[in-house]
């Protein structure tokens, strides 16, 4: 009798544990945390002063400014360049 128990024992799947529910903290935990830990890291960040931040506003600018006045001299030279050789043939 112990061995027909024992066979069937054998047989028998295995057993799959429950899953538990508390094995992942909730999404609001995890985006709680993750805040946390973006708060930590700009704290860690170096920011730059106002000085430097001006000076390089002041050279985007500049180099933007420059920049769009070379498109538009090369636009305005190719757009006649077309035109006058549209007007020859």
């Amino acid at each position: 009798m112990a061995e027909n128990e024992k066979k069937v024992a054998e047989n028998a799947a295995p057993e799959k544990p429950a899953k538990k529910k508390d094995d992942k903290p909730s999404f609001f935990k995890r985006a709680i945390a993750w805040l946390k830990t973006v708060r930590a890291e700009c704290k860690k960040v170096t920011w730059a002063n106002w000085d430097s931040v001006r000076q390089n506003s002041i050279v985007v600018i500049v180099v933007s400014v420059v920049s769009a006045v070379c498109l538009g001299i090369l636009d305005y030279a190719f757009n006649s360049a077309i035109l006058g050789l549209s007007r020859l043939f």
